[in-house]
């Protein structure tokens, strides 16, 4: 039985709203500086990912290969353009802050997308649970989703909640996928696929701090394209 993704979905819906009640008496200043920490904190996560890696012509192949093929499908465009149409139709049972533009909230959501969906934690835990039925992964993620919708809520709004349908479809594949990846995923190829989402991390911190703003949803094919390149590269290259 899938009990994590629906677990960890449900804490980002009701992180989301709680943070939406509680957004009219958090001071601004705090509304304004929780963002940056969040930023920092990404940043920080993922250099502590990257340096974990173990081919790094592997790492840059994946991501180079994986964002060209995300630019040619158009995924950041399409997920921007999709979140602005439903923010749109539930505006009324979802608004948004007052002083908060449309592609404003479509930048952040995105990237919020891959934060919450494309976690290492959460793709791990997902893996585990449909291998084994262990969730305690995801219910580790769940209690640092919840506070951390929560506080994105603050100043996005309750539309943030709609990432919860989006990572229960994540966490909800790579359950049923688990038992033909997760054997794949040994010791060497978990260090190149951490280091990929180390650099996503890294993009998505950049982007909340609104110092570059990487299409990061664009990244997410490499971490599919890196575990087979890991196995590849030590077969076709054995040190």
């Amino acid at each position: 039985m899938m009990l994590g993704p629906i677990i960890n979905s449900c804490a980002i819906v009701v992180g989301g709203l709680l943070g939406a009640v509680l957004a009219k008496y958090i001071p601004r200043r705090l509304q304004l500086g929780l963002p940056a920490t969040f930023a920092l904190a990404s940043i920080a996560i993922g250099i502590t990912m990257i340096i974990k890696e173990h081919n790094l012509p592997v790492v840059v192949l994946s991501l180079i290969l994986g964002t060209a093929l995300g630019e040619l499908l158009y995924f950041e465009a399409g997920i921007s353009k999709a979140a602005a149409f439903i923010q749109q139709k539930m505006n009324r049972l979802l608004p948004m802050p007052r002083g908060l533009g449309k592609a404003e909230f479509a930048q952040q959501f995105t990237a919020l997308i891959v934060l919450f969906g494309a976690s290492g934690l959460g793709i791990i835990g997902a893996m585990t649970e449909g291998l084994n039925g262990d969730y305690k992964l995801l219910l580790v993620k769940s209690m640092m989703d919840l506070v951390t919708a929560m506080i994105f809520a603050i100043g996005l709004g309750p539309g943030i909640i709609l990432i919860a349908v989006v990572q229960f479809a994540v966490q909800a594949s790579l359950f049923l996928l688990a038992k033909p990846i997760l054997p794949y995923m040994d010791a060497m190829a978990y260090a190149d696929f951490s280091a990929v989402g180390g650099i996503i991390m890294l993009a998505i911190g950049l982007r909340i701090a609104k110092i570059m703003n990487f299409a990061v949803v664009n990244f997410l094919p490499a971490l599919f394209l890196v575990l087979p390149f890991s196995h590849w590269w030590r077969h076709f290259f054995p040190a």
